[in-house]
C-alpha cells in the first residue's frame, strides 16, 4: 500500500482544513516546494496536491505552483481540486501529473469522464466525497443527490481505474477513517480504492492495509504528518 502526503493549497499556502470549511484554515507552510521536498525525503513515492481555491472557485488557479512542486521532485505527484474544463485537464497533464482526479464533473457531467478515460485512461481518477453517505461536490458545499456507492459504480462503468474515497466529516478531524463507506465501495471491486479523511496514527494505516487485497491500494494522509502523530518515513516502511 502507498502512502500519499496531501498538499493543499489555499492562496499559495500549504494548509489544512477541518471537514473541507474554508474558515477552519490551519496554516502549516508557506512555501509548499519546501514542503514536497520534505515529503521526498521522507520516501514518499505519490505526492496528493490539491488546489482549495480551484475546489471552491470552479478553476484550477494554483497549476503553475501545482507545476512547481511536479518540477521540484522526481516522484508521481496526482493533482485535484477545480479541474471542470478540457483546457484545464490537459494543461494539467501537460504540467506533469501523473494523475489528476476529476469531483465536481463525475457528478455534472459523466461523459465529460467518460472523454476523459479515453484520453488518458489510467492518470484520470474520481473522487468520490461523501457526507452521510451522499456525494458533495464543488468543495464539498453541495449535495450531489446520488450516494456514494450509485456514483462509484457508473465510473467504474465507464472505465475509471482508480477511486480516491474521502468521508468529508472526517477529513483534518484526526478520528480515524470511515471502514464502513470504504467498505460499501469495495463491494463494487475497484481496481484501485484510495482511502482519505481521518488518518491519525500508523495503526489507522495498519488497518487500512489489512484492505490491500480487496483493492485498498493506498492512503491519502495530510494533517497527521504535519502535526506529528504519524511519522511519514515510519508509515512508509510499515505499510510497503
Amino acid at each position: 500500500m502507498i502512502i500519499l502526503p496531501a498538499i493543499d493549497l489555499l492562496d499559495k499556502q500549504v494548509v489544512r482544513l477541518a471537514q473541507g470549511k474554508r474558515e477552519e484554515v490551519t496554516v502549516y507552510a508557506k512555501d509548499p516546494v519546501e514542503v514536497a521536498q520534505r515529503w521526498v525525503a521522507a520516501g514518499a513515492e505519490w505526492m496528493h496536491v490539491v488546489d482549495l481555491n480551484g475546489a471552491f472557485e470552479g478553476t484550477y488557479s494554483n497549476l503553475d505552483l501545482a507545476q512547481s512542486v511536479i518540477e521540484s521532485v522526481n516522484i508521481n505527484i496526482e493533482l485535484s481540486g477545480g479541474i471542470r474544463t478540457q483546457e484545464t485537464l490537459d494543461r494539467a497533464i501537460e504540467a506533469g501529473a501523473a494523475r489528476v482526479v476529476l469531483g465536481t464533473k463525475a457528478c455534472e457531467d459523466p461523459d465529460f469522464v467518460a472523454r476523459a478515460v479515453k484520453s488518458y485512461g489510467d492518470k484520470i481518477a474520481v473522487a468520490i466525497d461523501a457526507k452521510a453517505g451522499e456525494v458533495v461536490s464543488r468543495g464539498w458545499v453541495e449535495g450531489a443527490k446520488i450516494s456514494a456507492q450509485d456514483l462509484t459504480k457508473h465510473m467504474l462503468d465507464l472505465g475509471v481505474h482508480t477511486i480516491i474515497c474521502t468521508d468529508v466529516s472526517r477529513d483534518g478531524m484526526l478520528n480515524g477513517p470511515n471502514q464502513s463507506l470504504l467498505e460499501q465501495i469495495l463491494e463494487l471491486n475497484p481496481p484501485q480504492l484510495i482511502a482519505s479523511g481521518g488518518v491519525s496514527s500508523l495503526e489507522d494505516l495498519i488497518e487500512l492495509k489489512k484492505l490491500e487485497s480487496r483493492g485498498v491500494k493506498g492512503a491519502i494522509v495530510g494533517r497527521a504528518i504535519y502535526e506529528g502523530t504519524v511519522d511519514l518515513a515510519e508509515a512508509i516502511k510499515a505499510v510497503r
